[in-house]
């Protein structure tokens, strides 16, 4: 069923927003999945923080031309039935939302994604930012490197005291 043209051009107004304040958009093709296992996806991508987007290829080329990071990025890729995942927050979530969701579902399939920056990335790109922890998790690490040499003065610090507190109560008995 065909489509007006208001609603084309309130969709791309939506889409162009989107990408305009995108960190990361991942698309991947997802002929096959039910209705059910959809919703199940844009529910993970909801606890991310990512939005799933099921728009024609034309109207996101369209909405890719507003937006001037996007303006020479290269859409061969966009072709045949395509769901795009897009964060305005973490670079890495829509790649990882949509990775995780096609290990336990193999019609989906990721093909590709664009950067902030308006760079093309193939699917092998996508599936490696996948495999990347999160920028929390990367913070944890961080701030566990930078604590360790304290923790481990402290710890040492608390063996000796409490050795030399032993000491003493073996002379004094």
């Amino acid at each position: 069923m065909a489509i007006s043209k208001d609603k084309k051009n309130t969709l791309v107004a939506d889409l162009t927003e989107l990408l305009n304040n995108s960190k990361m958009t991942v698309f991947a093709k997802y002929q096959g999945l039910t209705v059910a296992e959809l919703q199940e996806l844009r529910k993970a991508a909801r606890e991310q923080g990512v939005k799933i987007k099921v728009v024609k290829n034309r109207l996101v080329r369209v909405a890719m031309d507003s937006v001037a990071v996007y303006k020479d990025t290269d859409t061969t890729n966009l072709v045949g039935q395509l769901l795009y995942a897009i964060s305005d927050t973490d670079e890495v979530a829509p790649a990882k939302v949509l990775a995780n969701f096609a290990k336990t579902h193999d019609m989906l399939v990721v093909a590709g994604g664009f950067n902030d920056s308006g760079a093309a990335l193939s699917d092998a790109d996508v599936k490696a930012l996948a495999a990347l922890p999160s920028k929390n998790e990367l913070i944890g690490q961080v701030v566990a490197q930078l604590l360790s040499p304290l923790n481990d003065s402290v710890s040492g610090l608390a063996n000796g005291v409490s050795e030399i507190v032993s000491g003493l109560e073996n002379k004094a008995a």
